[in-house]
């Protein structure tokens, strides 16, 4: 029986490489995990936690608005950028640090350094430059932002990455991209009093959403100030005088900015892991290929999160974990269903999805669909225009609600208790038989008796 350092040797300490490897070392597993950054990955580092904490920030501006109509004065406001910026990465160091101590207690050995592949049941850590062996070797090493490399100036501006830790705030920027990194930091910045620009190759923005949901928050950003150009994409960046850049534009328009930011795509992280050699087949942007239950096509080598490139979120990556461990460690044999996932845009207004769009059900069959359209009773009484958009996407067959999409305040929290409702297969008429919450905004998803549109006809 071959004998090996390791039962499991993790590449990559981010929410879905922590949990696999605190689950795997509880249930008994020699495990180690490498990250040559920091702990806590993407997610806590820089994604999720610290731009939903910019986001909060951004908000506090329409706040300060709204509250003249509820009879506050609020004349003394200032931001400071630096205290906001320190703030949160004060945050990120400390949950980075809780993400350690939890890998310590479950008994996880950690190498600070990068690992690389060398066959089936064996890395390399480049620092100490020692060959580790292990009998399961997990591929958690997430995306990362890219970049147009062919772009002349490209190296002149940042990526989501840089963008949490700016020396000042930039007066201007423009950001290349359609994406929901895109729009929330285009609505991050612009809510900080930044003069913004978004620019997309496409006609309209946040690309694989519902049609109904991208038409309202372009329209949304540009009534709040945001500077949406569409069908154009950068033709050159070149520098200016104290920092400043020129970005050139296909369509003709040059813009001054002195900042300019990449949100254009994230790629599988997997560039330098030595899994070709070893034999792990990849799609062509560089995803590794797993099956249902995460294996590649080397018996001993698995993968989950955003280096897949099946479902690019956070939970799904710590779902897919869960399941491989369960399933290789605990005996317990388990597959993560990838079905209707709910999902979410911190922007302004933020989103929130689940199931199909009305496009993608109209493929399927015949649908009923349900929309509403309304100020929340918050911004009556504030002067604030902004509208909520709530649309259920229904089969007519079944009367099952397959798809509900949210664009609004607390878009994002809704969509988890609309998600449960979805992914149990609920009726409209399930729907309907829940009393009204009142006065809540929520209250519409139970309220909407009457489609807008029927079977395959176009939307009203």
């Amino acid at each position: 029986m071959t004998s090996y350092n390791y039962d499991l040797f993790v590449i990559g300490a981010g929410s879905g490489g922590v949990r696999a490897a605190r689950v795997a070392a509880k249930a008994g597993a020699r495990v180690a995990i490498a990250e040559d950054h920091r702990i806590g990955g993407t997610c806590v580092i820089r994604g999720c936690v610290p731009k939903k904490l910019l986001v909060y920030a951004s908000e506090f501006g329409q706040t300060f608005r709204d509250a003249k109509g509820f009879g506050w004065t609020v004349d003394w406001a200032r931001f400071d950028w630096a205290t906001l910026r320190d703030n949160v990465q004060d945050e990120v160091t400390r949950l980075s640090g809780i993400y350690r101590k939890n890998l310590d207690a479950a008994g996880v050995t950690i190498h600070e350094e990068r690992a690389v592949v060398l066959d089936a049941n064996t890395v390399r850590l480049d620092v100490a430059g020692a060959a580790v062996t292990a009998g399961k070797i997990l591929i958690a090493t997430g995306g990362q932002t890219t970049r147009p490399t062919e772009l002349k100036g490209q190296e002149l501006a940042i990526t989501s990455s840089e963008a949490f830790q700016l020396d000042t705030l930039p007066a201007r920027i423009v950001i290349a991209g359609g994406g929901y990194i895109a729009v929330e930091f285009a609505s991050i910045f612009s809510g900080l009093g930044v003069e913004t620009t978004l620019l997309y190759r496409g006609d309209k923005i946040l690309r694989g959403f519902d049609e109904d949901v991208r038409d309202h928050v372009q329209n949304e950003l540009v009534r709040t100030g945001v500077n949406v150009i569409t069908n154009a994409v950068f033709k050159e960046i070149a520098p200016l005088p104290e920092g400043r850049k020129l970005a050139s534009l296909t369509n003709g328009m040059r813009l001054e900015a002195d900042q300019i930011m990449f949100a254009i795509g994230r790629a599988p992280n997997t560039s330098g892991l030595g899994l070709e050699a070893a034999g792990v087949k990849l799609r062509d942007n560089g995803a590794v290929i797993v099956d249902e239950f995460s294996r590649t096509n080397v018996p001993s080598i698995f993968a989950v999160g955003d280096v897949t490139d099946r479902i690019n979120l956070t939970p799904v990556a710590i779902r897919e974990a869960q399941a491989f461990a369960n399933t290789q460690f605990r005996g317990q044999s388990t597959r993560f269903d990838h079905a209707d996932v709910a999902s979410a845009v911190f922007g302004r207004p933020p989103v929130g999805a689940v199931g199909l769009t009305e496009a993608e059900a109209r493929k399927k069959g015949r649908v009923h669909i349900y929309r509403a359209n309304f100020r929340p009773m918050k911004n009556i009484l504030a002067g604030n225009q902004q509208r909520t958009l709530m649309k259920l996407v229904v089969d007519a067959e079944s009367e099952r609600v397959i798809g509900v999409h949210l664009a609004g305040p607390e878009a994002p929290e809704l969509i988890q208790v609309a998600a449960i409702a979805v992914k149990a297969g609920l009726t409209k008429a399930h729907w309907d038989a829940a009393c009204a919450v009142h006065p809540t905004a929520a209250e519409e998803l139970v309220l909407m008796s009457e489609p807008v549109a029927h079977d395959n006809e176009a939307p009203a």
